[in-house]
């Protein structure tokens, strides 16, 4: 199943097939998608590809094709493209190369100055040709206008949670929910007087920078969360220490999905301070935060 497009130049060069999913979640659940994409490789067989000069990226799995600053594979397509090294590049649909202009658009120009072919499952363009950049660039405003669509309803799901009470963020160290969603204290002892025990040095000497020079001569550690959520012990700094002060979860407050609903500080000296970080966040919180609920 040959094309007209498809001329013995483009045979004597690669045919990559660019493989690419948006986050690891569905890398893993979405195994049939990936399957179709690897199967490319026998469409370009069918182009007229030998074996040996079909490639296969797939180092963008992952990756979300908002931008292309983090994806090495698509910077080593564009780079093989501008020298020469391809002949066609081959993928589902232009979503997987690019869901920006800013980053499609060049991969146009390098393709239509190197003779270089693009093939979606749609059809076999050259981006050479007033007809073929015409199709290409409408897939490619498409394919942005869409990922703006998904932003803008997911951001909107979001922001009516908020609004709501119900969204819920990942917790700061020292509080975790049940198994029925309410906010509880760390039944780790030493969590929870660590935390104590830095609002009423807080309290005492009045700077986050002196709070951090009191842990570090003390040689304490503070507990933070991990972008996993796990639990971590690490060196007092400044900044974690402000962040500590600042987080309206321990004071018992719903600032825009940072919940804690059923927490109230236990005692005069952390209710002060509490309230005190809580007036700060509150300060450059989103406007969400005026009309969240406080519980």
């Amino acid at each position: 199943m040959g094309s007209e497009l498809v001329k013995p130049d483009h045979l004597d060069r690669k045919a990559v097939v660019y493989v690419r999913q948006s986050t690891q979640h569905q890398v893993i659940a979405n195994q049939e998608s990936l399957k179709l994409q690897y199967a490319l490789s026998q469409r370009a067989r069918d182009l007229g590809w030998r074996e040996a000069d079909i490639d296969v990226i797939d180092s963008d799995l992952g990756q979300s094709g908002a931008a292309a600053a983090h994806r090495r594979g698509f910077k080593d397509l564009v780079a093989r493209v501008t020298l020469g090294e391809v002949g066609l590049i081959l993928s589902m649909d232009v979503t997987r190369l690019a869901r920006n202009c800013s980053d499609w658009y060049p991969l146009l120009d390098v393709c239509g100055h190197r003779d270089c072919l693009i093939a979606d499952r749609d059809g076999i363009y050259d981006p050479g040709t007033p007809n073929g950049r015409l199709l290409l660039g409408l897939k490619g405003t498409i394919s942005e206008l869409e990922l703006h669509t998904i932003r803008s309803r997911m951001t909107t799901g979001l922001i009516a949670k908020a609004e709501r009470g119900d969204l819920a963020l990942q917790l700061p160290a020292g509080l975790v929910r049940d198994p029925s969603g309410v906010v509880t204290k760390d039944p780790n002892i030493e969590v929870q007087e660590r935390l104590l025990l830095l609002f009423e040095t807080f309290l005492k000497v009045r700077t986050a920078a002196q709070v951090m020079r009191a842990f570090v001569g003390r040689g304490l550690a503070l507990p933070r969360r991990d972008r996993h959520g796990d639990l971590r012990w690490q060196p007092a700094t400044v900044s974690a220490v402000i962040a500590i002060l600042k987080n309206p979860a321990y004071a018992g407050a719903f600032v825009y999905g940072r919940c804690c609903a059923t927490i109230a500080p236990s005692t005069s000296t952390s209710r002060a301070v509490e309230s005190h970080a809580m007036a700060q966040r509150c300060s450059t919180a989103s406007p969400i935060a005026a009309n969240a609920d406080t519980r």
